[in-house]
């Protein structure tokens, strides 16, 4: 033993004891432990140092603090421990004296600590479309939200994840560049549908699911499908059991036989572009897909298989067909996103197309429903459909609903969005780990995220709920195009002061971390 270690070792149990003491004879609490110092401790740092350039904190092994940490049972105050990039330990305000001793421990105070959000429908259109978002600028957008870990879409890159050669094209394009990790969707088509073994290499591959649409996408090069291809897909899917992600609107028509769809209504006027996509679209397509969620029931051909209804505008007719889809025995699920839970079509003023998407934003009495169909757990989970464009593209000069390109422009605004307006209607702490994490983690298949439970990656996202902050100019966006957003010129409340990905602090008080470190997830 040298002489460092026989004139340290007795100071060590020495403080021990006398925080044992303390702690027995004053119950000191776990912040004035944290405050007590010992400066003979500090060359303990120095073993768990590191220097990756991936984190903005130089530790692989250290303790989390704060009053508010969140899990889906509730809220406690006190601490976790990471070690490696995974959660080594939790524990409460009553743990063992001692625990922190030589342990780099940051403290968070009263801010909330909370599994990173889990967004699983978002698009970031790289290769090919870069312009639009890409890998780079959504990433450090997903991180200043505390998105700590998002799946991509098959469509608006060039190509579409249709193929496995397209799919080793985006891994290649996310290369060092992605600050949270990042899975993959595979696009459900005519040419593969009916290919089992394109399907089976595309999946054995590791997309974590397949998506496909039942009308038109918008991209040429990712075709819809019907009944018949998203059976063939189910089929596939089973022996994998892996989702179908399905855009659930069919084309029935407009609202009513006037000429709106010809463009004789006024294409500035919202209300003209709802007309023209009414809640009948979302009824049909539910509807033919009920004899295809028949199949996922067990003995059924694609039992193994489930189906997911992505981003439901209706709150009527179309959920009521999935609460029977689901109380039938089949296996299916449902997402909405913010935007329809914070708008409604009374609010959205004349030509201004940052509100477009499909299924469109509904009117007032639609929101109240799908608000309580959510806390009533009808809902199972939440998703931006972050679907970003140029501003050419969203025609916001013209004003032209018609015309504009689809698609609400929001991933970093996916946590103050839902706490902002979901404090409005009973949305608590616990309800956003559930529809923002434990969920959309477990659906994607992993399950070593969304949960502050030992053993699961240290992804956590830490944040204010009462600050208060205008997205206007001066609010520094990470989009690469924040105008188109709906968001812009609203005052949200939710500061987010931290984000952690496996362990790598990537984003603190505006600042990403010097490297993208995010992982690629495949699905094995």
């Amino acid at each position: 033993m040298d002489i460092l270690t026989r004139r340290i070792v007795p100071l060590l149990f020495l403080f021990a004891s006398i925080i044992l003491c303390l702690k027995a004879s004053h119950k000191v609490s776990v912040q004035q432990l944290l405050n007590f110092s010992f400066p003979s401790l500090s060359f303990l740092y120095e073993s768990q140092q590191k220097d990756s350039g991936c984190s903005l904190l130089p530790y692989d092994e250290y303790w989390i603090r704060s009053n508010r940490i969140v899990t889906s049972e509730g809220v406690f105050s006190g601490a976790v421990e990471v070690k490696s990039g995974r959660i080594a330990s939790v524990v409460s305000d009553d743990f063992e004296a001692g625990q922190f001793l030589g342990k780099h421990v940051v403290d968070f105070g009263n801010a909330v600590v909370m599994p990173g959000l889990v967004d699983i429908h978002v698009h970031l259109d790289e290769p090919g479309r870069t312009e639009w978002e890409g890998f780079s600028a959504g990433t450090k957008a997903a991180a200043a939200g505390g998105v700590t870990t998002v799946i991509d879409m098959p469509l608006n890159s060039i190509p579409c994840t249709v193929s496995v050669e397209a799919l080793k094209l985006k891994l290649k394009a996310a290369q060092e560049k992605i600050y949270v990790d990042v899975g993959f969707w595979g696009g459900l088509v005519p040419e593969n549908a009916l290919n089992a073994t394109a399907l089976d290499s595309l999946l054995s591959a590791g997309v974590l699911g397949l998506k496909s649409f039942m009308l038109p996408s918008g991209i040429n090069d990712f075709p819809m499908t019907n009944l018949t291809h998203i059976k063939e897909g189910l089929y596939a899917l089973a022996r994998y059991k892996r989702p179908l992600l399905v855009h659930a609107e069919v084309d029935v028509g407009p609202e009513s036989d006037d000429e709106t769809r010809h463009h004789a209504s006024d294409p500035r006027s919202y209300s003209t572009y709802l007309k023209s996509r009414p809640a009948s679209w979302e009824i049909e397509a539910i509807r033919e897909l009920q004899t295809a969620m028949e199949e996922t029931k067990v003995g059924g051909r694609a039992e193994g298989a489930h189906v997911h209804i992505v981003h439901l505008s209706d709150a009527e007719v179309s959920l009521k067909l999935i609460k029977d889809a689901k109380s039938s025995g089949a296996s299916v699920s449902v997402e909405t996103c913010p935007h329809y839970l914070a708008f409604s079509a009374e609010e959205i003023k004349d030509g201004d197309t940052r509100f477009k998407c499909a299924p469109p934003i509904r009117d007032e009495a639609n929101r109240q429903k799908l608000r309580e169909a959510l806390l009533e757990g009808h809902i199972d989970m939440l998703t931006s459909d972050h679907s970003p464009s140029t501003p050419e593209l969203k025609l916001l000069k013209e004003g032209d609903f018609l015309r504009a390109w689809g698609g609400v422009s929001s991933l970093q605004f996916d946590l103050p969005a839902t706490w902002t307006y979901g404090q409005k209607y009973g949305i608590t702490l616990s309800h956003l780990v559930k529809l923002w994490s434990e969920k959309p983690a477990k659906f994607a298949g992993q399950e070593h995220k969304g949960a502050i439970v030992t053993g699961n990656h240290a992804d956590f996202v830490v944040w204010e709920p009462e600050v208060e902050f205008d997205l206007d100019d001066n609010y520094k966006s990470f989009h690469k195009h924040p105008s188109i957003s709906a968001y812009m010129g609203k005052r949200l409340s939710g500061k987010v002061l931290a984000t952690f990905v496996r362990g790598n602090l990537v984003f603190s008080d505006g600042i990403h971390s010097p490297k993208p470190c995010g992982e690629t997830i495949l699905a094995k």
